[in-house]
């Protein structure tokens, strides 16, 4: 199948698990599979002309990271369960915008295992939406953060456990880390300044507290956060501004500082996901 039918593919199947069908469902067969969960990136999730806000795109990490994984699985294809909005809480038992036989993203999951043996990489991109909502305007709730990583510890292992068992040892499983989109206000005055601050150390605790679970079972985690180098302060040029290196690399990779229609938005732009496929790849075991 050739690439731009490849991402037609996926796109359909996203729209029918939002518009509330089955959930997409490869081809049977001997081809190896890629099988992506989680929630909006996990879906190439962008605001577009057509809708501004946001949708699923075919230009997501998913879509290029399966062209790169075919070095290590050649003729790999890709299926697509993620849905916007999703948590640990939905993936594990239901609810939130997106539909599945099954009644939930990871019992979709289970069941495309079950009958896909041929399943070499599975990546789940999980923990964002647990916090999301704790960090807004120019506040971060600092209870809701320590509800919502309790609510990951909790969940998170069960779902990696369950896709462990139902894929087996022959299966590669890759969590997904996360960079900050707040860093974009680092220079929009004190408050902003400090609300990010306060964001980095929130995203930094949710992606130690993913690492550590994914640990647990052996299940590498791509490094989102250092690929898009969320620590670096140092000052660059940009036009006639000097920024810090992590604001600049937040305004080159995401919508965060677009202008309206289509931004701020959190969500990556084409090379942002890029560079979230190329942190998947690293950790990728090496082609056989």
């Amino acid at each position: 199948m050739s690439v731009i039918a490849l991402a037609t593919v996926i796109a359909l199947g996203v729209w029918a698990a939002m518009a509330g069908a089955s959930a997409p469902t490869a081809t049977t067969g001997q081809a190896p599979a890629y099988l992506a969960l989680g929630g909006s990136a996990s879906v190439g999730f962008q605001p577009t002309a057509t809708h501004p806000h946001g949708t699923p795109t075919d230009r997501g990490y998913t879509n290029d990271l399966v062209i790169a994984a075919r070095a290590h699985w050649p003729h790999l294809s890709l299926t697509s369960l993620g849905c916007p909005g999703a948590s640990t809480s939905t993936v594990l038992d239901g609810g939130g915008r997106c539909r599945y036989p099954g009644g939930s993203q990871l019992a979709a999951a289970v069941h495309f295992l079950h009958r896909h043996h041929t399943t070499r990489l599975i990546t789940v991109d999980l923990g964002f939406n647990d916090i999301g909502l704790c960090l807004h305007h120019t506040a971060v709730d600092e209870s809701c953060v320590v509800r919502g990583l309790a609510e990951v510890q909790h969940q998170l292992p069960l779902i990696v456990g369950d896709l462990r068992a139902a894929a087996g040892n022959g299966t590669a499983i890759v969590g997904v880390g996360h960079y900050d989109p707040y860093l974009a206000q680092m220079t929009h005055g004190p408050a902003s300044r400090h609300f990010a601050d306060l964001t980095l150390v929130a995203i930094t605790r949710l992606d130690q507290t993913l690492s550590s679970i994914y640990a647990r079972f052996g299940v590498p985690m791509a490094g989102v956060l250092a690929r898009f180098e969320s620590t670096d302060s140092n000052p660059v040029t940009v036009g006639s501004r000097r920024i810090p290196a992590d604001e600049e690399r937040i305004c080159q990779w995401t919508w965060m500082c677009s202008p309206g229609p289509l931004g701020p938005n959190i969500h990556p732009n084409d090379s942002g996901y890029v560079a979230i496929a190329e942190a998947i790849s690293a950790v990728l075991p090496p082609s056989s």
